[in-house]
């Protein structure tokens, strides 16, 4: 009851607010030190914000960590700087991987190398990107948020797909989104999905990626058996993080004493990779370790037809070349 009164006003559900009284009153589970003790978790854009935030807590949950960023040396750096603050016995480890998950081909070289080097993969969370004011490409002319957010993701997917898959002790393999909330403003775009340069407007090509990767979520949820990998999505409310002081100023000065910690938003990731109970389903989407409706308008509602979720996936595999197994 509590929880519902919350969520209906924005700006109660997504700030500090909502996770403050949501922490407090709905039974939340203790992640204990070790729940996570010999798993393996890939991380893209690990190296700052909610990602970092979720990359230092699983590891000193104990589980080790693969962090990617664009530039190897740094998520080589940042790495070496959680692993010197892991000091408990059950504490896991991080490394380091370099790609620019806006590259195809990037995405390519990291999955060559985390199945080389990682006999077991038990999840892996896609948290790369970020909200840009101006419209960038990559290297094959496809904007840079849609490549990095939406077509890197669905790529690395599906080359660790069977990784994720085969098995372990921890039952079956997840795969983990960071969305945001700004998806409830967009519909399901997918001829539309790149904005032109004429039209392009930094929150809503971001809003318009994120979407797709709810969507996606559920598609993958709906293809691959939940014994073998669970898919969630989720938000992570309004957090304060570099990306978000660097992309929305404004907003970021007006409503700071309202802003999530970075540990604050990335709490769901790390309950979604750690606890029990997001093993037992698919297909979700969360906040605050609740499950979440995709919709909050009839507007985005009427655009999220199953002829335009098919077509959303089939440009997914055109565009990566992804055999999906």
């Amino acid at each position: 009851m509590v929880d519902k009164v919350i969520e209906a006003p924005v700006v109660t559900s997504f700030t500090n607010i909502g996770y403050e009284v949501r922490s407090r009153l709905s039974g939340w589970t203790d992640l204990s030190n070790g729940i996570v003790k010999g798993r393996t978790v890939v991380i893209t854009g690990g190296t700052s914000g909610l990602g970092r935030a979720t990359a230092e807590r699983l590891a000193a949950l104990g589980a080790r960590v693969v962090i990617t960023g664009r530039r190897r040396e740094r998520a080589h750096g940042v790495a070496a700087q959680i692993g010197q603050r892991l000091t408990t016995v059950e504490a896991g480890a991080v490394s380091g991987a370099g790609a620019d998950m806006g590259e195809l081909d990037d995405v390519r070289a990291l999955a060559n190398e985390l199945l080389t080097n990682h006999p077991v993969i038990d999840v892996l969370i896609h948290n790369a990107g970020a909200l840009t004011a101006d419209r960038r490409e990559n290297s094959a002319g496809i904007e840079a948020t849609v490549a990095s957010q939406v077509f890197g993701p669905f790529l690395l997917t599906s080359l660790l797909l069977e990784r994720l898959a085969a098995g372990s002790v921890h039952g079956p393999g997840r795969v983990l989104t960071m969305s945001s909330g700004g998806m409830y403003s967009a519909g399901l775009a997918v001829p539309s999905l790149e904005l032109s340069a004429l039209d392009y407007r930094g929150g809503e090509q971001y809003a318009r990626a994120k979407r797709a990767q709810v969507t996606l979520n559920e598609l993958w949820a709906a293809r691959v058996s939940s014994d073998d990998v669970v898919f969630q999505a989720m938000h992570p409310g309004w957090a304060d993080t570099p990306g978000v002081e660097e992309s929305l100023p404004r907003f970021h000065k007006i409503l700071r004493p309202l802003l999530r910690s970075p540990e604050q938003g990335a709490d769901t990731m790390v309950w979604l990779a750690a606890d029990h109970e997001p093993a037992t389903c698919t297909g979700g989407f969360w906040l605050d370790r609740t499950r979440r409706s995709i919709h909050k308008l009839p507007a985005t509602k009427r655009t999220d037809t199953p002829e335009h979720r098919q077509e959303l996936w089939l440009r997914c595999v055109d565009v990566t070349g992804a055999v999906i197994p």
